[in-house]
């Protein structure tokens, strides 16, 4: 059978049905390369260079926003090793693919706790963000340093300081004020999460965002996850019907 040709919308994907906005889990770039009888940081850059396939196919198939899942709160557990070397890959993967980003019209932010982060590190983020600020292609959120429930405290926190300083009344409390105070004010939620590897957990992320997000999970590990695979994604989605609470077509038509 001949390979299909993804450089663009594939001819079965409704253009009118996409997904605004994707959210993926970037799980199994160790276990490829163990697999593989690598060096786990070997996975690291393969699904390095997955993650800038899938933006760019998220560009050439009109999706925004693109939410990546790259360092959590709980992934300064690993060992010392693997997260001096994903420190450092971050840091040269800024330096090295900015101009390009900026070229493909990439609209780069970060969310997450980046005052842990080295001040190198630091610095190249927040100059990746100011260069790439004007850019309206796609939008790339990259989530360092990340976690669910740190975040929920956190808005928690700021909005009980402004109470506290009089800024805020208590009854003016509600969802969009609330939102305000997350790391991702001004974005559009999900409309799909991805996750790679079989793993079937949320794992601390957007935990807020998702409420209403379609969940996919796939097998393939992240490194091995190209635009075949993005298709299949987008399929199932297309094939979901969406209802936000409300009754389905089906029984609304029966009540009809």
């Amino acid at each position: 059978m001949a390979r299909q040709d993804l450089s663009t919308l594939p001819r079965n994907l409704n253009p009118q049905q996409l997904p605004t906005h994707i959210a993926v889990i970037m799980d199994g770039n160790g276990r490829w390369a163990t697999r593989q009888g690598l060096p786990r940081f070997v996975g690291h850059r393969q699904g390095a260079k997955s993650l800038k396939e899938l933006l760019r196919c998220c560009k050439d198939w009109g999706i925004s926003t693109l939410t990546a899942y790259a360092f959590s709160t709980e992934n300064w557990r690993r060992p010392a090793e693997e997260v001096h070397f994903l420190m450092g890959l971050f840091e040269q993967l800024l330096r090295h693919e900015l101009a390009e980003m900026r070229q493909e019209g990439v609209r780069i932010s970060f969310i997450g706790d980046l005052s842990d982060l080295s001040p190198s590190l630091q610095r190249e983020m927040h100059r990746s963000m100011r260069e790439t600020a004007h850019n309206q292609a796609v939008r790339f959120n990259v989530a360092v340093n990340y976690g669910g429930r740190a975040e929920l405290v956190n808005a928690c926190r700021q909005l009980a300081e402004h109470v506290q300083q009089g800024t805020l009344m208590p009854s003016e409390i509600n969802a969009a004020v609330f939102e305000q105070q997350l790391y991702t004010a001004g974005s559009s939620d999900p409309d799909l999460l991805i996750r790679t590897s079989g793993e079937m957990r949320l794992s601390n992320y957007l935990l807020w965002q998702m409420a209403y997000t379609e969940l996919y999970f796939t097998d393939v590990l992240f490194p091995d996850f190209d635009r075949a695979a993005l298709h299949q994604a987008l399929l199932h989605y297309q094939g979901r019907e969406r209802r936000f609470g409300k009754i389905s077509r089906e029984e609304a038509a029966l009540l009809a």
